[in-house]
């Protein structure tokens, strides 16, 4: 009987299953898609990410170092720094291939179709006739194991969208810089010598879908700075779209199954934390599996994800607020140390 089947194979599953493999594990990974697989995101590793994934011995081939983050709004901007290591931008096809590779070579089984029958029993888990003392999944925001669980729960909060394209051109800066408006961030990341990533996060109400442009080059507008400097650039990518990104789950172990990354619910990319806090559940529910305490986990995701919420939450309330929006950076821009060490504390491991 294998010890674990992953579901899902995006980044937080494999890494995962790298993991497992690791600490003796054997692992089964239920795929049904081939190659490396791209999708919308900012493409940032804070610091936290980047130190685990070399506690395991993944190391990203290409990337480029980012030393903090730069809020930008109008003509005001500010700097906070990480003061616990580095980040690393990294283009989404790159972090695939690369930890798929080294999934490889840990020994996982890839099982490359959709994980659609699931039953639990005492003592193991069956998924399409493959049997496992334990399920982890991973299957991403619309998880269908999640919904197949029965702890689905609706969003409250107003939907968030995302758009992403990339460009041929040199980073200009060693920050992730992230521009606001009304209704949107655009969200600027360095991920290799000769590319960079624009990712735009916008309220689904309150901008409507444009009729003569694609929703990239409309959203783009909202930003006049970062217009001029990419104007004339070629497009690296094509533009790709994500959302809506809030997802809550009523539980997060559900006897023997146990949901991780986006599976187990987001709230919004807001902070970056998406990889660190998919990274820190998958090594939590693997020690639980280890331990063979499966109604651990629960406790466990609690810890490495309160963090997360509680900040993201609070971010995405003070920027519905006018007053605050538009005094956030000429504060951050006066009080630097405060901004370094709001920047270290999303930064930093979770426990």
């Amino acid at each position: 009987m294998t010890d674990v089947i992953i579901i899902g194979g995006g980044p937080v599953g494999l890494a995962t299953a790298s993991m497992a493999a690791q600490k003796g594990l054997t692992v089964k990974l239920f795929e049904p898609k081939t190659g490396v697989i791209d999708k919308a995101c900012g493409e940032g590793l804070m610091p936290a990410a980047v130190q685990k994934l070399n506690e395991y011995g993944i190391n990203i081939p290409t990337s480029h170092v980012f030393k903090g983050i730069r809020y930008i709004n109008g003509k005001s901007s500010a700097d906070g720094h990480f003061l616990c290591g580095h980040g690393m931008g990294v283009r989404r096809l790159v972090l695939h291939n690369t930890l798929r590779e080294h999934a490889v070579k840990a020994g996982v089984e890839f099982i490359q179709q959709k994980a659609k029958d699931i039953h639990q029993f005492d003592d193991h888990v069956e998924v399409d006739g493959h049997s496992a003392k334990y399920v982890l999944a991973a299957d991403g925001l619309n998880s269908p194991t999640r919904s197949r669980l029965n702890v689905e729960l609706p969003s409250q909060r107003p939907s968030r969208l995302g758009v992403r394209q990339h460009f041929n051109m040199a980073p200009w800066s060693d920050y992730v810089e992230v521009y606001w408006s009304e209704h949107a961030e655009a969200y600027v990341t360095p991920v290799a010598e000769d590319l960079v990533g624009v990712a735009i996060l916008y309220y689904k109400d309150k901008l409507p879908k444009p009729k003569n442009q694609n929703r990239f080059d409309s959203l783009l507008t909202l930003f006049p700075a970062l217009k001029t400097r990419l104007e004339g650039q070629s497009q690296a990518s094509s533009p790709r779209g994500a959302g809506p990104f809030e997802r809550r789950a009523s539980k997060h172990v559900i006897n023997r199954c146990m949901l991780i990354g986006d599976a187990a619910g987001y709230l919004d990319p807001l902070t970056g934390e998406g990889i660190r806090l998919g990274l820190d559940a998958g090594e939590a529910a693997i020690n639980c599996i280890l331990n063979d305490q499966p109604h651990a986990y629960e406790r466990a995701w609690r810890n490495v994800s309160r963090r997360y919420w509680w900040m993201t939450d609070g971010l995405l309330r003070a920027r519905r607020i006018p007053i605050i929006r538009r005094l956030m950076v000429p504060f951050l821009q006066k009080l630097p140390w405060v901004f370094d060490r709001i920047i270290t504390l999303l930064a930093k491991p979770a426990h």
